[in-house]
């Protein structure tokens, strides 16, 4: 990416971004996995452990794991206007590591509820500390790297969120059979306290770390004549007025809630779908989802790149970052007969496609923030537009556990292919130059 002179600090900084999100994914999506074991939904129900499951305890338990899905996200936007802004205030490195034992302390705790109610708070308290992962991530991106490297930095640091479920898909299932599913909470909430250590010891900034040459941290700051005089902390209010913030506004609105959709219901969806010749269960269900996040992690990698080397190329930050995203819209499309084909191989290939798409138009719009705003700023846009983007997540949790239950997954599979061209058109109207934000 860069004249080999420079240094390559940098690009430690992301690996350490990387596995900070693999263990933040690791630990959101224990529960997807373990809420299609029989004895975990007894448990929360309230049921003898041999109790024989009948649809209606089932439909009842979907229902009300969708209200714990839906506080878990609540929780996650109120996390963004939280940790983005005391990121900003604070710092990165501080204001990451609070994110880092909140949400394992609460990862560990999910471990010792009774009940669905229990359940709920636990991970209300988990959506508040893994709010932190990507303001800080994208911070720190925009703190370490020049713009025409960030989109493909942060298409790195976020393929460790595929990492996380393809470990999750691997380990959880073989943990919750063998040893039960409190062990498989347990054994992933301790991991994030190994992150925290990891990131107290080598995080700095560029400019006080010692591990960085002067040609690096020149290299590093060759946009920093954009941002003079535009150090101050700037109010949420104020952001607001931005056309630039609603444009990340509107990229994670439509795009997140599609992600968040496909870490809750994809394991139920191979479980329990009507349309697929295959049902899935724990034993068999690891299998596919190795499948479908190794391939999202090619496109988020992919996606991240391509962006970076239309800029290299000499295309507008315009041009290489909306000729992408439009790229990955386009790759969502056909999900919606992944609901309708019986075969299931065909079923993962339309899921994998999608997935990495996502993953793709989720690495160039988390540059929105340091393409359009000053450094001082990007927590705090990162945080807006992760908070309206897990708004997004709640409303579509709210609606998607009575949606599957009586239309089945069509519907969900039909909003989930159309909503990156919607969104991508509205960004379009709202930064039709990518002009960067006068203040």
């Amino acid at each position: 990416m860069s004249d080999i002179k420079t240094g390559n600090f940098r690009w430690r900084i992301v690996l350490l971004l990387f596995f900070g999100t693999t263990i933040n994914y690791i630990d959101r999506n224990v529960l997807s996995f373990t809420m299609i074991d029989e004895t975990f939904r007894r448990e929360m129900l309230n049921l003898p452990l041999d109790h024989i499951l009948t649809q209606a305890d089932l439909n009842t338990f979907k229902i009300q794991y969708g209200e714990v899905d839906t506080a878990f996200k609540i929780a996650y936007a109120l996390g963004f206007i939280i940790i983005g802004w005391l990121i900003d205030k604070i710092g990165t490195k501080k204001g990451f590591s609070v994110a880092i034992i909140i949400w394992s302390i609460a990862g560990v705790a999910n471990a010792f509820v009774g009940s669905l109610r229990g359940l709920m708070a636990t991970r209300f308290m988990l959506g508040i500390g893994e709010a932190g992962n990507f303001p800080s991530a994208i911070k720190s991106v925009a703190e370490w790297f020049p713009k025409k490297e960030r989109a493909f930095a942060n298409g790195l640091f976020n393929a460790g969120a595929n990492v996380g479920i393809i470990i999750t898909a691997a380990a959880i299932p073989y943990i919750t059979l063998h040893f039960g599913w409190r062990w498989s909470f347990i054994s992933t909430g301790v991991l994030g306290f190994f992150v925290l250590v990891a990131w107290w010891l080598v995080y700095n900034k560029p400019e006080l770390h010692p591990g960085v040459t002067p040609e690096e941290l020149a290299y590093i700051q060759q946009d920093n004549q954009q941002e003079v005089g535009q150090t101050e902390k700037i109010s949420w209010l104020k952001l607001l007025g931005y056309r630039q913030t609603w444009a990340m506004i509107t990229g994670k609105f439509l795009a997140d809630p599609i992600w968040w959709f496909y870490l809750t219901w994809l394991p139920d969806f191979f479980n329990s779908s009507e349309s697929l010749d295959q049902k899935l269960d724990l034993k068999t269900v690891g299998l596919p989802f190795l499948v479908i996040y190794i391939i999202s992690d090619g496109g988020s990698i992919f996606f991240g790149w391509l962006s970076s080397r239309f800029m290299q190329m000499g295309w507008s930050l315009n041009r290489a970052r909306k000729t992408t995203m439009f790229i990955c819209a386009m790759c969502v499309l056909p999900i919606f007969f992944a609901a309708q084909t019986n075969n299931i191989y065909v079923a993962i290939a339309l899921i994998s496609l999608a997935t990495a798409a996502h993953q793709g138009w989720s690495a160039n719009i988390y540059t929105f923030a340091s393409d359009l705003f000053p450094k001082s700023a990007v927590a705090s846009v990162t945080g807006i537009g992760g908070m309206f983007g897990a708004v997004g997540g709640i409303i579509l949790s709210y609606y998607a556990a009575p949606i599957r239950v009586e239309f089945g997954y069509l519907p969900l599979f039909l909003i989930a292919g159309s909503a990156y061209l919607i969104a991508l058109l509205i960004i379009h109207l709202l930064v039709p130059k990518m002009d960067a934000a006068k203040m």
